[in-house]
């Protein structure tokens, strides 16, 4: 399981000021797009992605109605991936086609209350499935351990497809995440809203590592 800082910014400057801070400590981040209608929050605009320069690569999270409309201003040679709800109105085979054509990988967010019935025919158009554990929207929203059920079940169904969970994510939590067999999470608040980001991103990386040793280590005693 991978950590990977969730930017959320409503203005430029703090968009740029996080992912300034990210580029001391990782290469690779989530930004979110929030449009204050399919959201009620409202982010920096969207096409300041396309004249970004910076060395990480990235994924876009959008938290909006249109996304397709949205992607038509947005253009970085570091956009790796593109998430967007099935609860967007979206031609959801559309977009995939578009964004492949364009050498980027499609994902899909799925919000805390969907259930995997509603979108398993889409799943099988994209590669990751990134489930929300927190209504989507604003840093530090009030988690929702119900989803982890969601997704263990999501992790048995679509085995060929990158897991991901996004919102409410602690160090005190992360074991949970990780026993879902999640492939990554992403956090936000509890990175950038420390008053030292790459310490607070350390932190979770140190004890992902031990997690991780101690998850090893009963799997040789014959535990699990």
């Amino acid at each position: 399981m991978k950590i990977v800082p969730a930017i959320l910014a409503e203005s430029v400057q703090d968009f740029l000021l996080r992912l300034r801070q990210s580029e001391s400590f990782t290469d690779y981040v989530q930004i979110d797009i929030m449009d204050g209608v399919f959201v009620p929050s409202r982010s920096f605009p969207a096409a300041e992605i396309t004249g970004i320069d910076t060395p990480l690569y990235f994924e876009i999270h959008l938290m909006v109605k249109h996304p397709s409309a949205l992607m038509s201003c947005i253009d970085n040679p570091h956009l790796k991936k593109v998430i967007f709800h099935i609860e967007s109105d979206v031609k959801y085979l559309d977009l995939v086609s578009q964004l492949k054509k364009r050498g980027i990988e499609a994902g899909l967010a799925v919000n805390p209350e969907t259930e995997i019935d509603e979108f398993g025919a889409i799943a099988e158009s994209v590669g990751t499935l990134l489930f929300l554990t927190v209504a989507p929207g604003r840093y530090g929203s009030l988690f929702k351990p119900e989803v982890l059920k969601k997704i263990r079940e999501a992790r048995d169904i679509f085995k060929n497809k990158t897991i991901a969970a996004d919102g409410g994510i602690s160090i005190e939590n992360l074991k949970l995440f990780l026993d879902t067999g999640v492939d990554y999470v992403c956090v936000g608040s509890r990175i950038f809203l420390h008053n030292n980001p790459a310490e607070s991103y350390r932190r979770f990386t140190n004890r992902l590592v031990e997690l991780e040793a101690g998850s090893t280590s009963l799997q040789k005693e014959g535990y699990q």
